[in-house]
């Protein structure tokens, strides 16, 4: 059977197994028991009284048992602290923040950890550098008066050399540190100073009998921040001012906007007497009102939890959103009218496009404003995405029906989840999912519109990998120097790294297929100098900023993946044997780091405590809570899940244990699903997933085929970019299946990688998932309408 008569079958079976999703769904979201929460916390304070306020009081359940310190002195100003051994708090005024036991330091300070004593000789917070001294009483003092430590954020000096690397420093903090030292300051990547141990190395200062890190002093837009970590830190913030706890300094509410307490965010409203406290963020969720846990003098404004909510602010948000969007499409239908007849199924793309587009703009800028769409409203703008992505195609590809799928699943997981949860911001990850979907599809429609009649001509494509390639460097750039492992301004560059390398590397290697010599410079530096920078630019950024090794398996995997593929599209079985034999010596390794002793594996310098905490989690009680607790949550799902029906029963309620897992929306989110639906339905799950890679796989095949068979270069080499973009894609989406499931299953060591469709990874959904859709849906339609139309290149 021709694929062309396959599609519509294809169609058929993808719809009905998404109608069946969709229902459950919408079944989740129809059995979600009610919850409510505190609108508004009114605290009452006469002058000169104090109160202190634990979790229960504040509906935080991140914060301690005492958390908050509120005062009014006699004049009635308001003070807030946090308690003795209480974690520290957030002020927040504006855009600027404070934190409990953090102070900027400025020239004149004095602070002192156990018996050492240091003076703040200079410290320039526009410049980020500082000078130190020792000072005080300690045995050391004398020893040391000649001893002056530099910090610009990034390099700690002692008399003006740099310190040798720490024994225990990982490769990653080496890298970090070399490139600290040769690069100008604005380049740098910001690292702590620690004070702490025994031994002065790196950017630590040893502190007698305190545990690094004790205290840190980081870097910071305002200037040089010190924090009390994990030791009392005596600070004197001016000549004439007493030394005092850092921890339990007091801050002035006069002028302030919110408090984080834990993960929960506060606006703050001062009215005379009272202090209204009004929770936006990571609020706790309650079965019903119940005044009685209040003492007296302390109210609550209850509020439900609404799932079908629209915020006030939504029609002035979506109207921002969809008149660019309708504007855009109106101007491609006018181009597409005056290149050839406009068709109704161009109209459909244009109109569903932009409506879709626009939602997903509008849902996101609401969700950033702090009063995010209902539940209901974001799977419906979730539900409008799998469908138009379905029924728009005029032959559905196998490979988009199969994405689809994986997503409706994810969309499916990540609403249990956050309906699960007993606090409040459990369902964001819902919703920004939701939002994303919405405006990939949209904005794959519009593309779709605008795409020109004929095939871009090679300098065309090239001009846009140099642009691709400079928007993913500077992206590095910003998350080296503004950022860290979580990424920078909410966006994770690295994702969409990913997406630049693999269509570098093809059209590299597209290029090789290509028996014309007379290449100009622009093509050799693409083919040769682009991909070969990315690569190492990603890598020194996965060394540098990622605290586990999982991007180097990424990379191995995809560099490996893309050299099997060329070595069999070139028909070299020898180096297409001898990288099986290489990825045959991967499994045995792993088998052999799994039979290996704790003692053995200490002595290493490679992500040490990575493997210790793998092989033996119960020595490690707190770095290996996150193994523990997935362990447990997947027993308890056994075949069935947790209520021995697939989940079915659970649709909608408590989410379970499995919410203990530390980041189980994100790397552990595959632990959840076993716990809710059990190893039977992972299995299929996984069934979905090898088909998906089969589908891709395929397609990449049948464009090498469609190069083979071309008569025109043009039409050959894009054939061969697509091949070798479509392998490379997949190989880093196998990449993310293999070390998530391999990571919750306990078969690796815990690395942080999202799985991908599961996982609430908004900026990989948006900058790889849904462009490697677009890309093999697009490329399969394209060799399906060819061989439909009997077309041949000429």
């Amino acid at each position: 059977m021709k694929p062309a008569q396959a599609a519509q079958p294809a169609r058929l079976a993808a719809g009905a197994v998404l109608l069946l999703l969709c229902a459950l769904q919408l079944l989740a979201l129809l059995r979600a028991p009610a919850a409510w929460m505190p609108s508004h916390i009114a605290v009452p304070l006469a002058p000169g009284e104090d109160i202190v306020l634990g979790r229960e009081l504040l509906a935080a359940p991140a914060a301690a048992e005492r958390a908050l310190r509120l005062r009014r002195d006699a004049a009635g100003a308001w003070w807030v602290a946090s308690p003795d051994d209480a974690p520290p708090l957030r002020v927040l005024r504006g855009e600027r923040q404070s934190r409990s036991g953090s102070i900027l330091l400025a020239p004149g300070q004095r602070f002192q950890l156990g018996a050492a004593g240091f003076l703040v000789e200079a410290a320039d917070g526009a410049a980020g550098r500082m000078t130190l001294a020792r000072a005080g009483t300690d045995a050391g003092a004398q020893a040391h008066t000649a001893t002056r430590w530099r910090f610009d954020g990034a390099t700690l000096t002692r008399d003006g050399a740099a310190q040798a690397a720490c024994p225990d420093a990982h490769l990653g903090v080496r890298l970090a540190a070399l490139w600290n030292r040769v690069m100008p300051l604005a380049l740098t990547t910001a690292r702590p100073l620690v004070f702490g141990g025994n031994l002065d190395c790196g950017n630590r200062i040893a502190i007698a009998g305190a545990a690094a890190p004790a205290a840190r002093i980081v870097r910071t837009p305002e200037g040089l921040l010190l924090t009390s970590v994990d030791a009392p830190l005596l600070m004197q913030a001016g000549p004439g001012a007493a030394p005092a706890l850092l921890a339990q300094r007091e801050q002035g509410l006069a002028d302030a906007t919110g408090l984080v307490l834990g993960r929960t965010r506060y606006a703050i409203q001062l009215r005379r007497d009272t202090l209204q406290l009004i929770p936006v963020s990571h609020v706790a969720l309650y079965g019903a009102p119940d005044a009685r846990r209040l003492p007296p003098g302390l109210t609550w404004t209850w509020t439900r939890r609404a799932l079908w909510n629209l915020p006030a602010q939504a029609p002035l948000a979506f109207a921002c959103a969809l008149a660019p969007a309708l504007a855009l499409a109106a101007w491609g239908l006018l181009r597409l009218q005056r290149a050839r007849r406009r068709r109704p199924r161009d109209l459909l793309h244009a109109l569903g496009g932009a409506l879709l587009c626009g939602t997903g703009l509008a849902l996101l800028a609401l969700q950033r404003s702090g009063d995010p769409a209902g539940a209901g409203i974001g799977l419906l703008a979730a539900w409008g995405a799998l469908w138009f992505a379905l029924l728009a195609p005029r032959r559905l590809p196998g490979v988009l029906g199969a994405g689809l799928l994986l997503l409706a699943v994810g969309v499916l997981a990540q609403l249990e989840l956050g309906l699960g949860a007993s606090e409040s911001s459990w369902l964001r990850a819902f919703e920004r999912s939701s939002a994303v979907l919405a405006l990939a599809a949209g904005g794959a429609a519009l593309v779709r519109v605008w795409r020109p009649a004929l095939p871009p001509s090679q300098a065309r494509v090239e001009l846009g990998l140099l642009l691709l390639a400079g928007v993913a460097l500077a992206g590095l750039l910003l998350e080296v120097v503004f950022g860290d492992e979580t990424g920078v301004f909410d966006l994770q560059p690295v994702e969409f790294a990913k997406l630049a390398l693999s269509a570098l590397a093809a059209h590299s290697l597209a290029l090789a297929g290509n028996a014309q010599t007379g290449a100009g410079a622009l093509r050799r530096w693409l083919r040769l100098g682009a991909p070969a920078l990315l690569f190492l630019v990603l890598l020194a950024v996965a060394l540098v900023q990622v605290d586990d090794y999982s991007p180097l398996v990424l990379l191995t995997v995809w560099g490996g993946a893309l050299v099997l593929a060329h070595a069999c599209a070139t028909r070299q079985p020898l180096l297409g044997a001898g990288l099986i034999g290489a990825a045959l010596l991967g499994v045995a390794g792993v088998a052999f780091l799994r039979s290996a002793g704790p003692g053995e594996v200490a002595q290493w310098n490679f992500y040490t405590d990575r493997f210790l905490v793998w092989l033996d989690p119960l020595t490690h009680p707190h770095t290996g809570q996150q193994l523990l607790l997935g362990a447990r949550a997947i027993a308890a799902g056994g075949w069935r899940g947790a209520d021995t029906s697939f989940g079915w029963l659970s649709l909608g309620q408590e989410a379970g244990p499995a919410l203990r897992v530390p980041a189980v929306q994100d790397d552990f989110a595959a632990s959840f699903f076993l716990e809710r639906h059990g190893l039977g339905a992972a299995l299929a799950l996984w069934l979905l997933q090898a088909l998906f890679l089969a589908l891709v796989a395929r397609t990449a095949l049948r464009c090498w085929l469609a190069a083979g068979a071309a008569r025109d270069f043009r039409v050959a080499w894009l054939a061969r970019l697509r091949c070798f973009l479509l392998v490379g894609c997949a190989a880093f989406a196998f990449g993310h299946f293999l070390l998530s499931w391999g990571t919750n299953l306990a078969i690796f060591p815990v690395m942080g990688q999202p799985m991908s469709f599961l996982s609430a990874g908004g900026s990989h959904l948006l900058f790889f998932i849904c462009p490697l859709l677009g890309l093999a849906a697009a490329s399969s339609q394209s060799l399906e309408e060819n061989e439909h139309a009997g077309l041949r290149p000429t």
